[in-house]
Order: C-alpha cells, then structure tokens, then sequence
C-alpha cells in the first residue's frame, strides 16, 4: 500500500528532472569556471599588480606570496579550461575548491564577522556548484562522459 503511493511520488520527479542534470552540470562548469578565469585572466593580465596585492594585502598562509600568486593564477586559469571541457572535472573542481577556499582565508581579516560577511557569498555559491560537480562528475554532456564512452567500446 505505502509502495503504491510513493512510487509516483519518487518516480515523477526524477522523470521531470533527471533530463535536465545534465544542463545542470554543464550550466555549474560554464559558470563557475568562467568566474574563475576572469580573475586569473585579471592576474595575469596585470602581473605587477597581482604580486603588489599578494605581498601587501592578501594574507596567504604557509606560501610565500610569489609562490601564492604564481599557484592561484595557474589554477584559476587551468581548472577553469578543464571544467570548460569537462575534462577530469572532479579533480578540476577539487583544484578550484582548494583556490576558492585559500581566497576565501586570504581576505578573511577584511572583515569583522568573518565568513558572514556577504562578501562572501559568491564564494559559497561557487563551493557548492564545487562539491556538486566533485561528488557527481561533469555529467553527460562533458569530455568526460565521452572518454568514458570510448573505452566502453574498446572493451
């Protein structure tokens, strides 16, 4: 009895939404991988500046701010153009995680409340899509997917 009246409840959703987790993922890469590379991009575009703001004002721990702002660029470059492609996005996301919490920690003493501050919002919303995209992989419509496809066949 109790099967009868939730299998509709379980199946009808994942009917509706399972087509679109694909757009899903594809949407989270694109658009978190693109907030990243505009500031690699900004790094790197203005490297002077870049290493005048590591050594002044962010506070990175354990690095020192050469080796901290030849890293961040490097990752908010590289991670982003795997995740464009979808080419080993867990790993690309778990590199931007590890970026996107070292920034979050580098301009944490900006602020008297912390990570409350809203400020801090996009780099929430940024982890989430992250650890998304690391526990369920770039989705179908990824150059993992069609990697994965390949070696099937192989076999």
């Amino acid at each position: 009895m109790i099967h009868k009246l939730t299998k509709p409840l379980i199946e009808l959703p994942e009917t509706v939404l399972n087509p679109v987790a694909d757009l899903l993922a594809l949407g989270m890469r694109l658009y978190v991988g693109w907030q990243f590379y505009k500031a690699g991009k900004l790094k790197l575009d203005s490297w002077s500046g870049t290493l005048d703001l590591f050594e002044s004002t962010y506070e990175v721990p354990l690095l020192s701010p050469y080796i901290a702002a030849v890293l961040g660029t490097i990752g908010e470059i590289a991670f982003p153009l795997l995740l464009f492609i979808g080419l080993t996005t867990r790993l690309a996301a778990i590199g931007l995680q590890v970026v996107n919490v070292v920034a979050m920690f580098a301009v944490l003493h900006f602020f008297n409340d912390g990570f409350s501050n809203s400020a801090y919002a996009d780099h929430w919303l940024w982890g989430l899509m992250l650890l998304a995209l690391m526990v369920y992989g770039g989705g179908r419509l990824s150059a993992d997917a069609l990697l994965q496809q390949l070696r099937e066949k192989r076999r």
